[in-house]
């Protein structure tokens, strides 16, 4: 198999165009410089001035010279077959303009004679195209590193530890933690342009209105069109919450005309159905008025007879009336399921919450007459007790808070205090701030005690799940128990002493 050979050579049939399988890569390039050699020399022997015997192309003229050994190896690496070839690729020069293509325009000729080309970089020329792979740098860590990250993370440690101790230390001992210091909320300063008109304006501040180059009104992406846009139309959340209109009474003459009309209706009724033989026609219905009518010949022969008949006759139908009454009552089941029905249907017309702030519950009545009316009101919240005030936050339907809320500021009186009762006393009532009695066993003066209402209003949907009560040392305390419901903001208010008191 013969190897294909450039087409600007003459066909050669010698052995030297066979290849061995053989042969290294330094044996194919010194067999490739030979023919090249050979191919020189017979062109610059004899030139052909036409047909396909043109003279050697300028590339190739080099290719056959002998290269000196004693070159360095930097300088025989840079002057291998691949960079020869790319430096020969990129120096080229048409010595016959006649044919072939034309000669490019800006060759210069050089000092052995030959034609350079200027485009020609000789130093990118061994380089290969693409990005060169760089050897990977090693990094090593400084003597000290991990210890001093270490050293850190254990003084972060011990900072914490001594955070906690000294938190339960100040729980242990009964102390504020903030020591009735007030939180400052910084209000930031609002921004130059408001957020509905960043859209409209092409500036960072309203000193650019003036200049109708900088408001975004025309522009292909300003918001304002020439089309309406309609909202869509939303029912009003406080029509739910709206009372039902109240039917039209009638006056006492016109329910007694009606109640009439309806006997008289009914009784026709059953006239007509005793008539046509539906219905058996009734006892006649014997009283001691009308005794001697209805009975006639039979009360005057027996009186004493007729008139044990005419009270057996009544005891009937009382008692008839009343097992009837009985059978219509309801049950304690139904009872119940009645009461919680009306209760939800008035807790879907909207949640109300109530906020209390009581000086002293030490009277356990009053606890008990806050927790048993929650209760029984299917009313949800808490109630914080805590050594300086308590706070109690209730929500429900707007007939169960109103109920609440006379109970609260009306029912109960809070100046009144009873003794404790023995054998009843829980572990939350073992603390000496909550016992209606002081240390030399007497009743505490609840002369200045008092509720206070300071807050009322409507909530989008209830907090709590059920009514609890929760006894709190610190006001750090207090706060955590409120902020699992977002309501900590009361128990600020209610430090403040804001509302009515009664």
């Amino acid at each position: 198999m013969e190897r294909r050979r450039s087409p600007g050579l003459a066909p050669r049939h010698d052995s030297s165009g066979r290849v061995e399988k053989a042969q290294s890569s330094a044996d194919k390039l010194a067999a490739l410089k030979a023919r090249v050699s050979a191919a020189v020399n017979n062109s610059t022997s004899k030139r052909p001035t036409g047909g396909l015997n043109v003279s050697l192309h300028p590339a190739l003229e080099d290719l056959g010279q002998w290269k000196a050994p004693g070159k360095s190896s930097s300088e025989s690496r840079s002057t291998g077959p691949a960079s020869s070839s790319l430096g020969q690729r990129h120096d080229v020069a048409y010595s016959t303009p006649g044919i072939g293509r034309p000669r490019p325009v800006g060759l210069t000729t050089g000092a052995n004679g030959r034609h350079e080309n200027p485009y020609f970089d000789p130093n990118t020329a061994g380089h290969a195209p693409g990005k060169q792979r760089q050897s990977r740098q090693l990094i090593f860590n400084q003597k000290g590193k991990y210890i001093q990250q270490a050293n850190a993370l254990r003084r972060q440690a011990a900072l914490e530890a001594m955070k906690k101790r000294i938190a339960e230390q100040t729980r242990k001992a009964g102390i504020d933690d903030d020591r009735d210091i007030e939180e400052n909320f910084l209000v930031p300063e609002p921004p130059a342009p408001e957020w509905w008109d960043e859209s409209l304006i092409d500036g960072k501040s309203y000193e650019v209105v003036g200049d109708e180059s900088c408001l975004k009104l025309t522009s292909p992406d300003s918001i304002i069109t020439e089309y309406v846009q309609h909202p869509v139309a939303l029912e009003p959340p406080q029509e739910k919450n709206a009372p039902a209109p109240k039917p039209m009474y009638l006056t006492s003459k016109e329910q007694a005309k009606l109640r009439r009309q309806r006997r008289m209706a009914a009784l026709k009724e059953q006239q007509a159905k005793i008539r046509l033989g539906l219905e058996p026609a009734p006892p006649p219905k014997v009283k001691k008025g009308n005794l001697m009518r209805v009975l006639g010949e039979e009360a005057v022969k027996d009186p004493t007879a007729v008139e044990a008949r005419v009270n057996r006759e009544i005891a009937e139908r009382l008692d008839k009336h009343i097992q009837i009454n009985e059978e219509r009552k309801l049950t304690k089941e139904g009872t119940r399921e009645k009461i919680a029905a009306n209760q939800a249907k008035d807790a879907a017309k909207g949640i109300r919450i109530l906020v209390f702030k009581i000086n002293s519950l030490a009277n356990g009545q009053h606890r008990y007459k806050i927790g048993i009316n929650a209760e029984q009101l299917a009313l949800t919240g808490t109630c914080i007790m805590h050594p300086r005030f308590c706070l109690v936050i209730v929500e429900g339907g707007e007939w169960a808070i109103k109920k609440y809320k006379k109970l609260m500021l009306n029912r109960i009186d809070w100046n009144e205090n009873a003794p404790s009762r023995d054998g009843s006393t829980e572990g939350k009532q073992q603390r000496d701030w909550l016992k209606a009695e002081d240390e030399k066993g007497e009743l505490k003066d609840m002369s200045t005690n008092a509720c206070t209402l300071i807050f009322e209003g409507e909530v989008k949907a209830a907090a709590f799940r059920k009514w609890g009560s929760k006894i709190c040392e610190t006001d750090a305390e207090a706060r955590e128990a409120l902020s699992r419901v977002k309501m900590e903001n009361f128990w600020q208010q209610a430090r403040a002493q804001t509302g009515v008191t009664y």
